[in-house]
Protein backbone atom coordinates (compact mmCIF):
# COMPACT_ATOMS: atom_id res chain seq x y z
CA UNK A 1 0.00 0.00 0.00
CA UNK A 2 1.21 3.49 -0.81
CA UNK A 3 0.07 7.02 -0.09
CA UNK A 4 1.28 10.50 -0.86
CA UNK A 5 0.87 13.66 1.22
CA UNK A 6 1.52 17.08 -0.33
CA UNK A 7 1.76 20.38 1.50
CA UNK A 8 -0.71 22.92 0.09
CA UNK A 9 -0.14 26.09 2.13
CA UNK A 10 -0.09 27.32 5.73
CA UNK A 11 -0.59 23.96 7.56
CA UNK A 12 -2.90 22.36 4.98
CA UNK A 13 -2.06 19.10 3.25
CA UNK A 14 -3.70 16.82 0.71
CA UNK A 15 -3.37 13.09 1.14
CA UNK A 16 -3.71 10.86 -1.89
CA UNK A 17 -4.31 7.13 -1.60
CA UNK A 18 -2.98 4.46 -3.90
CA UNK A 19 -6.58 3.77 -4.92
CA UNK A 20 -6.88 7.31 -6.28
CA UNK A 21 -8.81 9.08 -3.54
CA UNK A 22 -7.88 12.35 -1.86
CA UNK A 23 -8.48 13.89 1.52
CA UNK A 24 -7.57 17.33 2.86
CA UNK A 25 -6.04 17.77 6.31
CA UNK A 26 -5.37 21.00 8.19
CA UNK A 27 -3.82 22.03 11.46
CA UNK A 28 -5.36 23.91 14.34
CA UNK A 29 -5.16 27.72 14.19
CA UNK A 30 -2.74 27.78 17.15
CA UNK A 31 -0.37 25.67 15.02
CA UNK A 32 -0.67 27.85 11.91
CA UNK A 33 -3.62 26.02 10.37
CA UNK A 34 -6.87 27.60 9.24
CA UNK A 35 -9.27 24.94 10.51
CA UNK A 36 -10.28 24.03 6.94
CA UNK A 37 -10.30 20.26 7.39
CA UNK A 38 -9.82 17.41 9.85
CA UNK A 39 -6.57 17.15 11.78
CA UNK A 40 -4.31 14.17 11.01
CA UNK A 41 -5.03 12.55 14.42
CA UNK A 42 -8.76 13.00 13.81
CA UNK A 43 -8.23 11.14 10.53
CA UNK A 44 -6.61 8.28 12.47
CA UNK A 45 -9.63 8.08 14.78
CA UNK A 46 -12.03 8.24 11.83
CA UNK A 47 -9.96 5.51 10.14
CA UNK A 48 -10.41 3.27 13.16
CA UNK A 49 -14.15 3.91 13.09
CA UNK A 50 -14.34 3.10 9.39
CA UNK A 51 -12.28 -0.05 9.81
CA UNK A 52 -14.34 -1.47 12.65
CA UNK A 53 -17.66 -0.40 11.08
CA UNK A 54 -16.66 -2.23 7.88
CA UNK A 55 -15.95 -5.38 9.91
CA UNK A 56 -19.15 -5.27 11.95
CA UNK A 57 -21.38 -4.68 8.93
CA UNK A 58 -19.69 -7.45 6.93
CA UNK A 59 -19.82 -9.95 9.80
CA UNK A 60 -23.49 -9.25 10.46
CA UNK A 61 -24.39 -9.45 6.77
CA UNK A 62 -22.58 -12.78 6.46
CA UNK A 63 -24.52 -13.98 9.52
CA UNK A 64 -27.69 -13.00 7.62
CA UNK A 65 -28.63 -10.42 10.23
CA UNK A 66 -31.14 -7.77 9.03
CA UNK A 67 -28.82 -4.79 9.65
CA UNK A 68 -29.95 -1.42 8.27
CA UNK A 69 -27.44 0.97 9.85
CA UNK A 70 -24.23 1.01 11.84
CA UNK A 71 -22.87 4.09 13.58
CA UNK A 72 -19.66 4.15 15.62
CA UNK A 73 -19.26 7.01 18.10
CA UNK A 74 -15.62 7.31 19.14
CA UNK A 75 -14.20 9.14 22.13
CA UNK A 76 -10.45 9.41 22.56
CA UNK A 77 -7.93 10.80 25.02
CA UNK A 78 -4.38 11.72 24.12
CA UNK A 79 -1.16 11.96 26.09
CA UNK A 80 -0.36 15.40 27.49
CA UNK A 81 3.27 15.23 26.35
CA UNK A 82 4.78 14.81 22.89
CA UNK A 83 4.28 12.43 21.23
CA UNK A 84 0.59 12.98 21.94
CA UNK A 85 -0.48 9.42 21.17
CA UNK A 86 -3.94 8.14 21.93
CA UNK A 87 -4.03 6.71 25.44
CA UNK A 88 -7.72 5.75 25.67
CA UNK A 89 -10.32 5.15 22.97
CA UNK A 90 -13.92 4.13 23.50
CA UNK A 91 -16.07 2.92 20.60
CA UNK A 92 -19.83 2.94 21.04
CA UNK A 93 -21.62 0.95 18.33
CA UNK A 94 -25.21 1.79 17.42
CA UNK A 95 -26.50 -1.05 15.27
CA UNK A 96 -29.93 -0.76 13.70
CA UNK A 97 -32.11 -3.43 12.19
CA UNK A 98 -35.28 -5.42 12.57
CA UNK A 99 -34.94 -8.42 14.88
CA UNK A 100 -31.15 -8.32 15.25
CA UNK A 101 -29.64 -10.97 17.49
CA UNK A 102 -27.87 -9.39 20.47
CA UNK A 103 -25.53 -12.39 20.53
CA UNK A 104 -24.58 -11.87 16.86
CA UNK A 105 -23.98 -8.12 17.32
CA UNK A 106 -21.83 -8.76 20.40
CA UNK A 107 -19.86 -11.39 18.47
CA UNK A 108 -19.33 -9.04 15.50
CA UNK A 109 -18.07 -6.21 17.73
CA UNK A 110 -15.75 -8.58 19.60
CA UNK A 111 -14.35 -10.15 16.41
CA UNK A 112 -13.64 -6.72 14.96
CA UNK A 113 -11.93 -5.52 18.15
CA UNK A 114 -9.88 -8.64 18.78
CA UNK A 115 -9.16 -10.09 15.35
CA UNK A 116 -10.06 -8.11 12.24
CA UNK A 117 -9.72 -4.34 12.67
CA UNK A 118 -6.07 -3.72 11.93
CA UNK A 119 -6.36 -0.03 12.85
CA UNK A 120 -7.69 -0.66 16.36
CA UNK A 121 -5.22 -3.49 16.88
CA UNK A 122 -2.36 -1.10 15.98
CA UNK A 123 -3.73 1.66 18.21
CA UNK A 124 -4.09 -0.84 21.08
CA UNK A 125 -0.29 -0.79 21.32
CA UNK A 126 -0.51 2.66 22.97
CA UNK A 127 -4.17 3.06 23.91
CA UNK A 128 -6.61 1.25 26.13
CA UNK A 129 -9.50 0.48 23.79
CA UNK A 130 -12.96 -0.26 25.13
CA UNK A 131 -16.26 -0.75 23.40
CA UNK A 132 -19.95 -1.22 23.97
CA UNK A 133 -22.98 -1.41 21.75
CA UNK A 134 -26.67 -0.79 21.57
CA UNK A 135 -29.23 -2.24 19.23
CA UNK A 136 -31.93 0.00 17.83
CA UNK A 137 -35.01 -1.74 16.46
CA UNK A 138 -36.16 -0.45 13.06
Amino acid sequence: MKARVKWLDHMSFIGESESGHSVVMDGAPESGGRNLAARPMEMVLIGMGGCTAFDVVMILQRARQPITDCIIELTAERADEVPKVFTRIHAHYIVKGKGLSEKQVEKAVKLSAEKYCSVSLMLAKTAEITHDFEIVED
